[in-house]
């Protein structure tokens, strides 16, 4: 079993900067691969960002490409993601999630943090 906790999350400006941290511990060979899920009130929970576990491969949904950056540190067994120019539809509950394939499968598969609410103010 992996656990994941995320941390980082907050109020931040439009336009301003913010990165969200994900440790996690136990099981952590079984991990292949980890990322960012969100979810937004009254809507379903979406893929935001994913990497492998070497970070060799990384991708992002279409609506953050060239905004957020997804890293790992595996000395740490730490996942990060920088958030530059966030809008005010990047506020959501970030979720961690750390899977034993890559590319992630989705919200029905591997492990899951609590959250972290980002919120983005104009």
């Amino acid at each position: 079993q992996v656990q994941l906790v995320e941390s980082g999350g907050g109020l931040v400006q439009a336009g301003g900067s913010l990165r969200l941290s994900c440790a996690a511990s136990g099981r952590t060979f079984r991990i292949a691969a980890m990322g960012w899920f969100r979810q937004a009130p009254g809507k379903e929970r979406e893929f935001v960002a994913g990497i492998s576990w070497s970070g060799a491969g990384a991708y992002f949904a279409d609506s953050v490409k060239g905004r957020f950056t997804i890293s790992i540190d595996n000395a740490k067994n730490t996942l990060y993601l920088q958030m530059n120019s966030p809008k005010p539809e990047d506020t959501a509950v970030y979720y961690c999630n750390a899977d034993s394939t890559y590319p992630l499968r989705g919200p029905d598969f591997g492990s899951w943090g609590q959250g972290t609410q980002v919120t983005v103010s104009s």
